[in-house]
């Protein structure tokens, strides 16, 4: 009996991954890809090796030691998150591997969670390995299994590439078996193939280059790359990943007769690709983010000798950035047949009321970055980093945000650039762990005269709550050694560290003023938990009320930016709703002692 059950794309590919005989299961936390591991991670009958490592490319080599020892394994990150593995990842490609490994990078069309929306197929292209796209969660748990074999058979790597729709979108998924079968670990001392000096580089990059060609035609053979020609149809249309599912829906509801190759794997199926280009007039090349197929398909034309019209990105048919849906392809239609009426799909447009994004009520970040201002004052810099401390933009203390680790190191380069104004910069602590610790030895060593504040909300917030060095446990609740970051950061030798309770205002501020005077980098660890993993441990304080008869109406506790603070302007008074965590920093901010606990 065939089983099926409803799921969250990333927790289809969590099953895939069971499926296709995982053992070892490395990762970085990132939207849209964490429930994958955080999925596998909650199983009690689990067989294999799973852990949240300290950023990406410890990840991706802690996958890549496992399949050198003949077993599969898989790394998972966000898109970015490559960037900070492909130091090991672009070397592996010469390399080769003994198990299956797969590296699952989901992409994030429109920037939902992410600082920019590169399309990670570049990268498959750069590093000349296999690339799967999947176009529904169904499709994206079918292939893993696949990916290991496919894998295996060349002894490559593989990236599989799923977007933000598919990870987080939901399907009637039918299950397979899970894999019983695990592979004995055994490394062999292949000295020309894992050691990477150039004598041994340059062959392995020869070997990579002759199995391109087998690569690309075993995978116009698998079912993820499919040609549906029809006889009469003058147009082609060219789809891959989540893009095809949008196109096909498009064409059936107009009724429009075309020729259709979706692409789920790359490289490219050429042979595909030509036998399309022979039959029609024009093809419509839809894709998500850079026109990767595009550019193929418009080179294979040429080389070919057929004139035929590629429309796409190139030419404005279809948009270069953010995410593609059903109307963009109705869009493309309309530009392709030059039609003046408007087309729409079917179904009701809901309009959803804006909702700005804002830290949590009683966020412990929010207090921080109150103190950093009061201290600092609004002249001076504020270089911040990656996570949802990012969000203290609305308390005027994030002046820029780059990438992982990124504020240290742009602070200290500030400082040497010769910058006047006082610089104190911001870093989670999981992100201090990721990349940060390296940015605060250099900051100490090259003597760079700067304030850190270290946000110690003891997890792994944005991403949804994961355990990182400082917390001591693992993914899977074990104990485990706990990190001190006060003590990691004096053996780097930072002379000035300070750990402050952020709630406590007097404390902190008075802890940054001495983090200002110090001369040198000076770290100041303002160390609160999440409210919300707060609750889950049983954290529970009284809330607070205003005492209308005290409240003058000077708005300074509404400024503080608190979701839970309103302001009542018929009646003139400050409001504390049922957000209200408890945290008591708005009595703090009162100089009319209007607010106070509520009474039990």
């Amino acid at each position: 009996m065939t089983m099926r059950e409803y799921m969250l794309g990333n927790v289809a590919i969590a099953r895939g991954l069971l499926e296709g005989g995982v053992q070892v299961i490395a990762g970085y936390p990132g939207t849209p890809s964490s429930e994958i591991i955080d999925t596998l991670a909650c199983r009690e009958d689990r067989d294999y090796h799973i852990e949240w490592s300290v950023n990406e490319k410890v990840a991706m080599e802690v996958a890549v030691g496992a399949a050198w020892a003949g077993v599969r394994s898989v790394v998972t990150m966000k898109h970015v998150g490559l960037n900070v593995a492909a130091d090991p990842f672009m070397t592996l490609a010469y390399a080769g591997t003994k198990g299956g490994l797969i590296a699952i990078v989901a992409d994030d069309p429109s920037c939902h969670s992410s600082q920019n929306e590169q399309d990670t197929r570049r990268y498959a292209q750069f590093a000349l390995v296999p690339c799967f796209d999947p176009s529904t969660p169904q499709e994206a748990k079918d292939m893993l299994p696949y990916a290991f074999e496919f894998s295996e058979k060349f002894e490559v790597p593989v990236i599989f590439r799923p977007t933000t729709r598919i990870s987080h979108g939901k399907s009637d998924i039918e299950l397979g078996e899970i894999s019983a079968e695990k592979a004995l670990p055994h490394f062999e001392k292949l000295l020309d193939r894992w050691v990477m000096l150039p004598k041994n580089a340059r062959p392995r990059h020869t070997h990579l280059l002759s199995i391109q060609q087998p690569i690309e035609d075993a995978l116009a053979e698998s079912p993820w790359n499919s040609l549906e020609l029809k006889s009469e149809a003058k147009l082609g249309v060219i789809s891959t990943g989540i893009a095809a599912m949008y196109a096909k829906e498009a064409l059936v509801e107009l009724r429009i007769e075309a020729s259709f190759l979706k692409i789920g794997a790359y490289p490219i199926p050429r042979r595909l690709i030509l036998e399309l280009l022979k039959t029609v007039d024009a093809v419509l090349v839809f894709e998500e983010l850079e026109p990767v197929v595009e550019e193929q398909v418009r080179m294979i034309a040429q080389e070919a000798g057929i004139e035929v019209s590629v429309l796409g990105k190139a030419n404005g048919f279809v948009p270069r950035e953010g995410e593609l849906d059903v109307g963009a392809f109705l869009e493309a239609l309309k530009k392709t047949f030059d039609l003046e009426t408007e087309l729409e799909p079917s179904g009701t447009a809901i309009e959803l009321a804006p909702r700005p994004p804002a830290l949590c009520a009683g966020c412990s970040h929010r207090a921080t970055f109150y103190s950093m201002r009061k201290v600092f004052g609004k002249d001076a810099i504020y270089p911040s980093d990656i996570g949802c401390y990012t969000l203290g933009i609305q308390s005027g203390t994030v002046d820029t945000t780059l990438c992982m680790g990124s504020s240290i190191s742009i602070a200290s380069g500030l400082y040497h650039a010769g910058e006047k104004r006082l610089i104190c910069c911001s870093i989670g602590d999981s992100t201090f762990f990721h990349t940060g610790m390296n940015s605060l030895l250099n900051a100490i060593v090259n003597k760079a005269n700067i304030t850190v504040t270290i946000l110690d909300n003891r997890i792994t917030a944005m991403t949804g709550h994961q355990p990182n060095p400082g917390v001591g446990f693992t993914v899977t609740g074990e104990p485990t050694v706990q990190v001190s970051l006060a003590e990691l950061c004096k053996a780097m030798g930072a002379g000035f560290v300070s750990v402050v309770d952020p709630y406590k205002l007097e404390e902190t501020q008075e802890a940054l003023k001495a983090a200002k005077e110090f001369e040198g980098t000076a770290v100041v660890i303002a160390r609160q938990p999440c409210v919300i993993s707060g609750k889950r441990a049983g954290i529970r304080r009284v809330p607070y009320i205003v005492d209308p008869e005290k409240c003058e109406g000077c708005k300074q506790c509404v400024k503080f930016g608190c979701p839970a603070i309103e302001f009542d302007e018929e009646n003139k008074y400050a409001v504390i709703t049922a957000l209200c965590s408890g945290c008591g920093v708005c009595a703090q901010i009162c100089k009319f002692e209007a607010i106070q606990e509520m009474m039990k």
